[in-house]
């Protein structure tokens, strides 16, 4: 059996990691090489650092800061946010990011996808989707630009689009439940895992460390991220794993 990944993500504005709920109200959290240090030393399987504010503000993501956590940590790093090119993608991974995380990007030119899976394999794409329920349509909608623009795209069938154009793996958040420490939106990651067959990352909502247990539990996840538990202290890595070994989860 796969060893279930638990990965701290750090978004990043101003060269600093913050943290908001429902991606706004966002907060100073600290340096991002000094807290990617602190989570390696935790145990972090993997990171994920997001430029929150690139996309917005029409600019390259940070290939120095990639360079300078590369150089301190030797996990494996996704990093995302203003990447809408394959140009931006291999100067990432140069910088020493394992993997390439496109959601707006993606959403604009899905060819992007297969270009960038076919020059550098599928396990270096990552399709970002930030997803919130539509009740109307019954549905969960995509939405792009840090979650600040709705689209008419159905999350299911645009994680199935995804993945048929060489996605190596998916990175879903919920926004209903960003930052609310109210559990992951197990119904959304039961319908992604009956939909596709590459990784899942859930995201959004974890709040303890049942919430860990449940999502592995209720779902096919592969992997749970989680920032403001981690961030300001609630749990450590070290409890997320303890629980879930307890719970009969595998983790490395």
């Amino acid at each position: 059996m796969i060893a279930k990944r638990i990965i701290p993500c750090l978004d990043v504005a101003d060269g600093r990691v913050k943290k908001g709920v429902n991606f706004v109200n966002l907060t100073d959290v600290g340096d991002p090489v000094e807290i990617a240090a602190a989570y390696q030393q935790q145990g972090a399987d993997e990171l994920v650092f997001l430029d929150i504010a690139a996309t917005n503000e029409h600019r390259e993501t940070m290939a120095t800061m990639v360079e300078q956590v590369s150089a301190q940590v030797f996990m494996p790093l996704t990093i995302g946010g203003g990447i809408s090119s394959v140009a931006d993608m291999q100067r990432i991974l140069r910088a020493g990011a394992d993997k390439t995380a496109i959601n707006s990007a993606a959403v604009a030119n899905p060819d992007l996808i297969r270009a960038g899976a076919e020059k550098f394999g599928n396990q270096c794409i990552v399709v970002a989707i930030d997803a919130a329920w539509d009740e109307q349509a019954q549905q969960y909608r995509v939405y792009t630009h840090g979650g600040q623009q709705a689209t008419d795209l159905d999350a299911i069938e645009w994680a199935k689009q995804a993945v048929d154009l060489g996605a190596g793996e998916l990175l879903v958040t919920s926004m209903d439940r960003d930052g609310t420490k109210a559990g992951f939106d197990t119904k959304l990651y039961q319908a992604l895992g009956a939909a596709v067959n590459v990784p899942i990352i859930a995201s959004g909502g974890a709040g303890n460390l049942q919430d860990f247990v449940d999502v592995f539990a209720d779902t096919t996840v592969d992997g749970a991220l989680a920032a403001s538990v981690f961030h300001f202290g609630e749990l450590t890595i070290a409890d997320v794993k303890s629980a879930l070994k307890e719970s009969g989860v595998v983790v490395r």
